[in-house]
């Protein structure tokens, strides 16, 4: 009763002061709590004295991107997803390509200073990844929900995939598995890089889970083809954009356009009970340009209330979370 009350204050609040973050009067789901293992290449180098890949490079700190990241998903979520890092497994080697090869770490070090060509396929082998670190035991006792790998460039993870019995694409091939008991999601990331590219890495998840739970809905039922429209592709009827394209991009990553065009994306906090109301949108909106503030920008729009229609709960988040949900 009092969330209730809040959001409908919060409602009311929007109508005296505009400037305050739009917070509509809606029942939020009940939280979850997913647990992690987050497991970290950071290999030492032996003609470098021993010291990490990471040290070696200046690259950022894996356990302080995870938390930040956690962090980020748990407020654009509107608190209903909290991950918990159960474990960390640091390293000291590099996962095996899917053709059997393994990087040496002077070798590795000698590559990525001169700059010159990496091994290819670059793919690492995920089934001796989820052998090594036993993950199906884990995944089947409840231990972990969730694998986050952490490592270097030319690393070789997918940036999501989906593992289990019926896994489909999550933006990678799924790995379908009857030693497991339910799907579960492994994500890919490189700590040369920030939070802002963890976020696109979720977001390609948010992509190809929901366009799964919306496949057999016709286009003009279909509400996740609706979120994603964008100026470009649908002229006067955007919507909030995709994870490469804001309402107003010309091109993939053009998240810094600042020509305005009237989209409906602040609607959406509104699902299911959508208005249609529109108005001018441009690169202000999400960040000018910056890779985290847009895809926060993207993922706080994300239906998450409580209810359904036309099969579909009116909360994406769970589905996105939890892909034993997107039969």
């Amino acid at each position: 009763m009092f969330k209730r009350i809040q959001s409908l204050l919060n409602s009311l609040q929007r109508q005296i002061d505009p400037a305050r973050p739009y917070q509509p009067a809606i029942i939020p789901p009940e939280s979850i709590t997913q647990k992690v293992s987050l497991i970290v290449h950071n290999p030492r180098v032996p003609m470098m004295g021993g010291k990490t890949l990471r040290e070696l490079f200046g690259w950022n700190d894996p356990v302080a991107l995870a938390k930040a990241y956690a962090q980020d998903l748990h407020e654009v979520s509107r608190g209903y997803i909290t991950y918990d890092i159960v474990e960390v497994i640091e390293v000291d080697g590099f996962p095996t390509k899917i053709d059997g090869f393994t990087y040496g770490a002077d070798e590795y070090y000698t590559m990525w200073r001169d700059r010159t060509r990496p091994h290819e396929p670059d793919w690492a082998d995920y089934d001796q990844i989820i052998r090594e670190f036993e993950i199906v035991p884990k995944i089947n006792r409840g231990v972990i929900d969730e694998v986050w790998l952490h490592g270097f460039p030319q690393g070789g993870y997918y940036e999501s995939r989906m593992v289990g019995p019926g896994a489909f694409w999550c933006n990678a091939p799924g790995i379908d598995s009857d030693q497991l008991r339910r799907r579960f999601v492994i994500m890919g990331f490189n700590f040369e890089r920030g939070v802002g590219e963890m976020l696109e890495s979720f977001g390609h998840r948010v992509e190809s889970i929901m366009r799964h739970v919306y496949r057999n809905h016709p286009e003009e039922a279909n509400m996740w083809s609706k979120y994603v429209r964008y100026e470009k592709t649908h002229p006067g009827l955007s919507g909030v954009g995709s994870v490469h394209f804001s309402p107003n991009s010309d091109r993939d990553y053009d998240w810094g356009n600042q020509r305005p065009v009237l989209s409906c994306a602040d609607d959406w906090f509104n699902y299911p009970n959508l208005t249609g109301k529109m108005r001018p949108m441009d690169c202000a909106d999400w960040g000018h340009g910056d890779i985290r503030a847009h895809h926060r920008w993207w993922l706080e729009r994300l239906p998450n209330t409580i209810g359904s229609q036309d099969g579909i709960a009116n909360n994406w988040w769970a589905y996105i979370i939890d892909p034993n949900l997107a039969d």
